[in-house]
């Protein structure tokens, strides 16, 4: 059962507005290696939220990734640094997306639901 993924509430502060979001939490290298890969639908306000063990420089990809996402990268304090989308991929030859800075942790999400809640870079994840 030790590889079982839990579940974890979060809120994104962009400014006044607070955007609830419930994550899978990949914090083991397998975990973060699986990612989200072979899920078919990913609910509305669900994501998963990669956490690492120190700061890292990685890009990631889409490799076995059947639906288009987008993902947040941030730094220790929660910060959003960097937003980007990401397109599915099947095979061997799939892009890499690297963020613009150093991060701790990555949230993934359907692509689009950054901009749909108007959550912006320079925005703080609290992880209640």
């Amino acid at each position: 059962m030790e590889n079982r993924i839990k579940t974890k509430m979060i809120k994104i502060i962009s400014g006044n507005r607070k955007t609830r979001l419930t994550v899978q939490v990949a914090d083991t290298q397998e975990k973060i290696e699986k990612g989200l890969m072979l899920v078919e639908k990913l609910p509305e306000n669900e994501g998963m939220l990669f956490v690492f063990s120190r700061k890292i420089y990685a890009g990631f990809w889409m490799k076995d990734t059947l639906i288009p996402l987008s993902i947040a990268f941030l730094d220790l304090d929660g910060e959003i640094l960097n937003i980007l989308d990401m397109e599915p991929c099947k095979g061997n030859e799939c892009p890499i997306y690297y963020p613009k800075f150093s991060y701790r942790y990555a949230i993934e999400v359907n692509k689009g639901w950054f901009e749909k809640n108007r959550i912006k870079e320079g925005d703080y994840v609290k992880f209640v």
